[in-house]
């Protein structure tokens, strides 16, 4: 369970770095664009990327 966890938590930083790494400009464009969200807008993001998360665990376990 541990090294999952640990694999999972170093392929999500592997995803997150690409865009920085290959386009940082489009990446501090689209930053900038969300940070001027209402939190409400955001919240509903993060509440979507949980679901989508869940959904995949499930469909892979």
């Amino acid at each position: 369970m541990g090294t999952s966890l640990l694999m999972a938590f170093a392929l999500m930083l592997v995803v997150e770095g690409i865009l920085p790494l290959i386009a940082p400009a489009r990446w501090r464009e689209t930053f900038l664009q969300l940070a001027r969200l209402a939190d409400g807008q955001i919240r509903f993001i993060g509440l979507a990327s949980v679901l989508s998360g869940l959904i995949l665990l499930l469909l892979v376990s």
